[in-house]
């Protein structure tokens, strides 16, 4: 299996002014991503996965802000209800899977077990180590079934999940993404770590691999997650025929704002 070594390190902060314009370079990208996957019939999976405060939100935030929900869906499970644990552990995120045309990204994923369920005890080690066992049949059997699937892990480091946590504390608009298991995961990093490399040593294969994304640089994650899922789909630019406006028909015109000027209004208080 070919690696690349990580060549991140030291690397000084993106400047907000050279982010927007490459962002907005590979976001044209993703929208004739987009109409290729329509065109195709291609079904496509993007899990991003990664330690608490690693950037996923903003990550998917410049993902979908450009595309369509019917064509890029995002799927973000609560905890399973006491139906889902009768379940097969995997069936709540299959029925989730994208049909013909359609990309998934999954905001945590069934590698919930790999991480959070078993550093948390919510799963047994016996649990554990058949998910490890099984989760590569599994996405075998997906991928011969016709779905691409792209694996992600954003890595934070210590000292930058600190201080984002601590961001999180006194900003009231970062306050709901503290929630009492992330206070829980933080006190139990190494933790974290030797779930995270047994998940890999498991799951990491030249059919499904994992790409490790630092993201203490949270513009540089995101372009680079973005250029990274452009490079693994072969996508072709489809032609759009250019649209031409019709003239508005003048039959049956009327005062249309005045037919409306005694409604109720919104005040305008900006």
């Amino acid at each position: 299996m070919s690696k690349k070594k990580d060549s991140s390190a030291g690397t000084e902060k993106l400047r907000r002014k050279i982010y927007e314009k490459e962002l907005r370079k590979l976001q044209v990208e993703l929208c004739r991503l987009q109409d290729w996957v329509k065109v195709s019939g291609e079904r496509v999976v993007i899990v991003l996965e990664g330690r608490d405060a690693a950037g996923k939100g903003g990550t998917i935030k410049a993902l979908t802000e450009r595309v369509s929900p019917r064509v890029f869906r995002v799927v973000a499970l609560p905890a399973p209800s006491d139906r889902d644990k009768t379940q097969m552990y995997v069936q709540r995120y299959v029925e989730h899977f994208p049909a013909g045309g359609e990309i998934v990204i999954f905001d945590r994923s069934w590698y919930n077990r790999a991480g959070v369920e078993y550093v948390m005890g919510f799963c047994t080690a016996e649990q554990h180590q058949r998910f490890l066992d099984i989760c590569p049949v599994f996405e075998k059997f997906a991928i011969e079934g016709g779905l691409r699937l792209i694996k992600i892990w954003l890595e934070v480091g210590q000292e930058e999940q600190d201080r984002r946590f601590k961001a999180r504390i006194e900003d009231p608009l970062r306050q709901w993404k503290l929630s009492p298991m992330d206070v829980q995961s933080y006190s139990r990093w190494y933790d974290y770590s030797r779930a995270r490399d047994l998940m890999l040593e498991h799951t990491d294969s030249d059919q499904a691999p994992w790409h490790i994304v630092r993201s203490d640089d949270k513009k540089r994650a995101r372009l680079n997650v973005i250029a990274h899922i452009l490079a693994q789909i072969p996508y072709k630019n489809v032609e759009r025929a250019k649209v031409k406006l019709p003239s508005r028909s003048e039959k049956r015109r009327f005062d249309d704002l005045a037919s409306i000027a005694d409604r109720r209004y919104v005040a305008q208080k900006y």
